[in-house]
């Protein structure tokens, strides 16, 4: 098939190799023409995949035209606030046609919003057949053709299936699932609890305090995730606990450096900038504030990296204030079942 995918960064670059490596004609657009040049000059795409050699056959242009006349699927690899305005433009221009499967790589909610990629999709075209590609996976290890799941969540079963097979070969294999919005919250939330993570480290904590904020990082999301009316099985499975083990624990996750570098005192602009490329979870975290407070509910991790982040409260004062919270049973909803307990 032909497949245009829009951007050139880590994610977008590696996924254009799996795509070739599976036989697909595939042209990657960056607005940039000095990296595009770059790239076509070396065969490699250093800023965000050091040492991966990648083929002449995978094509690389400036020139939205030629990207996207013809394609039969459009792969956004945008950051998630570049989204919108990346669709509007893509819309203005006449390349998102009839039949053409928009697939969504990029893990995030808009800050003005508060959708997910799927409902800013809905709004713009309501008839749009829509996949997320989403689950444990960090680029690095994908161009290096390291074994990876993945899910392939769209409301329409054929176009999660025919992602499945796009991406599908013998170091990647994919999933398919019918909840959207519950793989979306998913991929967008677990960077907050990687800034948590990481901050963790950066204050010299252990293994005993990164489990605690995985752990109850997972219930926090699956919280949010299922007052949108997604699925709570979805967070069992790879795009939830399994796409938030890998970010919380892997130096391959920017959100997690991001964090180490907080905890170690760095300021939020110090470290967002040290980082060098987008660190979703330092926008995320904002969203998913302002729909905990939308929704009415209480998301204490997320309330306390929201004050880390956006409030400067000091990041040990925040651990403080989450280990001193009122006590309280694990599982809430199940409460009700001790009364047997005397």
């Amino acid at each position: 098939m032909k497949i245009a995918i829009v951007a050139a960064g880590s994610w977008g670059t590696a996924l254009s190799l799996v795509l070739n490596d599976n036989g697909h004609d595939v042209c990657v657009w960056a607005r940039n023409q000095s990296q595009v040049d770059k790239i076509n000059e070396t065969g490699m795409n250093e800023k965000y995949l050091k040492n991966i050699s990648i083929p002449k056959s995978i094509k690389f242009t400036s020139n939205m035209k030629s990207a996207f006349e013809g394609a039969e699927i459009i792969l956004f690899s945008v950051p998630s606030q570049q989204y919108q305005k990346t669709l509007e433009k893509m819309i203005e221009g006449g390349f998102m046609r009839q039949g053409v499967i928009l697939i969504n790589v990029s893990k995030g909610i808009d800050m003005n919003t508060l959708e997910t990629m799927s409902q800013i999709t809905q709004r713009l075209l309501p008839e749009q057949v829509f996949v997320t590609l989403s689950g444990p996976s960090h680029a690095e290890e994908v161009s290096q053709k390291l074994p990876t799941a993945l899910v392939s969540a769209s409301k329409s079963r054929k176009a999660a299936e025919l992602v499945q097979d796009l991406f599908a070969n013998d170091y990647i294999r994919v999933y398919t699932n019918p909840d959207v919005v519950g793989v979306e919250i998913s991929g967008a939330l677990k960077n907050i609890i990687a800034l948590g993570a990481g901050i963790s480290d950066g204050l010299g904590y252990g293994d005993n305090a990164k489990a605690a904020l995985i752990t109850r990082g997972i219930n926090e999301i699956a919280y949010l995730g299922t007052a949108m009316g997604a699925t709570v099985e979805t967070f069992r499975g790879l795009a939830g606990v399994g796409d938030l083990i890998v970010t919380c624990t892997s130096m391959h996750s920017r959100n997690r450096r991001c964090g180490i570098l907080i905890g170690q005192g760095h300021s939020f602009d110090e470290s967002i900038e040290a980082i060098g490329m987008v660190v979703e979870g330092a926008y995320t975290i904002k969203s998913a504030y302002d729909l905990m407070v939308k929704f009415d509910l209480e998301m204490p991790i997320t309330t306390e990296l929201y004050k880390v982040l956006y409030e400067g409260k000091d990041a040990r004062v925040a651990v403080n204030s989450l280990m001193s919270r009122q006590k309280k049973h694990e599982i809430d909803e199940y409460a009700k079942g001790f009364e047997i307990w005397e």
